[in-house]
């Protein structure tokens, strides 16, 4: 016999946006409940250890302005270490491996003025945009009707601008220049505070990391909200009973609320039958906001010898699989541990032993062959997890944000909507998740208030 519990709020996922959310309107006095499908608490951020260190396969770093996981962080008592970014990079281009200094490689004078020239105009249109409602601006159907691709080349953009272009359409939405929305690239970046903020390590994105993982994060706020996080709970159904009560199925037993909070991936909503059904433009929405494909590889050695030479542990590559790396490794002493982001087209199909010799051989291309020789090694294809397969946010195709955008986050009938995805500031990052789990906190608590 199935039990049915009852709540004041029922949340759906238990990522950083869905326990952030629980763990506010827990001090705002409401009972809460937290579903998460899983065998864990997390979402994106997942960590494990590789010869004894641990890494994540997911989100891994933080950086300036993102103040809002900062602050969490801080509160629950998780520290942060700088990134390691002293020395050269490196960068694998056009057969051959190059050193240099700055955000942009080195190049040609003509490729660095056309780099310039590209970054330039896109961030003129991000300042002329809304993060709030994209969709309102005046050149939005012109922005959301074309790729980051047909962008680049309506503006005759060199073959390396268009490649260093599609390195980080990779990195950031998990997918190619021409399958994002222009507007949707626009946005992103507008909302991570610019290119140089998101790219960049030192005063970037990257800046800092946790050297126990993200994931203690979430499971600190998982320990305070105690039994009120259900594991291997997936949602089936949210009905809306006549008198307004939810009764939400999921795995285990029914939980009955007054509000719910659906705090996964817009595509992910999908899975869930609502009854009575949403409005259109919501199962749309989901259809039209698809997640991108991201890989990781991890490989571990007995000390970051590429420090000795004089390597910072950066490096980028116009081949594959591993197209962009960063040195996380515990000190000077070791072990030495590479972080690769490799390429989900010509990666997550191979057997594990060949992703390895291929990942292994990435490595050995940039740093030497000593590469070749790891202690330990580890690799994720979020493309291919079980439960909730995708990368690390949405890679929304050109016509969604100005046909579903209205309804990303918009309530409906007591139905809140959380994630990275909602969120105006840091779309995509730990940090925005954090801040839409504050916000739809606040608009529950003001729904059930009045």
């Amino acid at each position: 016999m199935t039990q049915t519990s009852k709540a004041d709020v029922v949340v759906v996922g238990a990522g950083f946006a869905g326990l952030t959310a629980a763990r506010e309107l827990v001090r705002l006095s409401h009972d809460v409940v937290v579903l998460e499908g899983r065998d864990r608490v997390g979402g994106r951020s997942s960590t494990v250890t590789i010869a004894g260190v641990p890494v994540d396969l997911g989100a891994t770093f933080i950086g300036p302005t993102q103040d809002a996981v900062k602050d969490l962080a801080r509160e629950l008592g998780c520290q942060t270490v700088r990134t390691h970014a002293r020395g050269k990079n490196l960068i694998k281009w056009r057969g051959r491996v190059r050193a240099y200094r700055s955000t942009i490689p080195r190049l040609s004078m003509i490729e660095l003025f056309d780099v310039s020239r590209i970054q330039w105009r896109f961030e003129r249109l991000c300042r002329r945009l809304s993060l709030a409602e994209p969709w309102q601006a005046a050149h939005a159907d012109g922005l959301d009707g074309q790729t980051l691709d047909r962008w680049l080349r309506s503006l005759h953009a060199g073959a390396s601008t268009r490649d260093l272009m599609g390195i980080m359409s990779r990195v950031t939405w998990g997918c190619e220049p021409d399958q994002v929305s222009m507007l949707h690239a626009v946005r992103y970046v507008k909302a991570a505070g610019g290119i140089g903020r998101m790219l960049d390590v030192e005063n970037g994105a990257q800046q800092d990391r946790f050297p126990g993982g993200t994931q203690q994060i979430a499971l600190r706020m998982a320990d305070e909200l105690g039994e009120r996080v259900r594991l291997r709970a997936a949602v089936r159904r949210i009905e809306r009973n006549a008198d307004g009560v939810f009764t939400v199925s999921a795995d285990g037993g029914d939980v009955t609320a007054r509000a719910v909070v659906v705090a996964i991936p817009p595509e992910h909503r999908a899975a869930i039958d609502f009854s009575p059904a949403l409005p259109a433009e919501y199962d749309k929405l989901a259809q039209h906001w698809p997640q991108g494909r991201l890989s990781k590889a991890y490989a571990a050695y007995e000390t970051p010898y590429w420090r000795a030479n004089g390597c910072s542990g950066e490096a980028l590559s116009d081949e594959g699989p591993v197209f962009i790396t960063f040195d996380v490794s515990p000190g000077d002493d070791g072990p030495g541990i590479l972080l690769g982001f490799t390429d989900p087209r010509s990666f997550d199909s191979l057997p594990p032993a060949e992703r390895r010799e291929r990942a292994l051989a990435g490595f050995a291309d940039l740093f030497g062959k000593k590469a070749l020789e790891p202690i330990d090694y580890i690799d994720f294809c979020w493309g291919a997890d079980e439960f909730a397969p995708g990368g690390p946010t949405a890679a929304v195709p050109p016509g969604s944000w100005t046909s579903y955008g209205p309804w990303l986050r918009r309530p409906v009938d007591g139905i809140h909507w959380a994630g990275t995805e909602t969120a105006d500031e840091w779309t995509g990052y730990l940090d925005g998740a954090v801040r839409s789990g504050r916000r739809v906190a606040a608009e529950v608590h003001a729904e059930l208030s009045a």
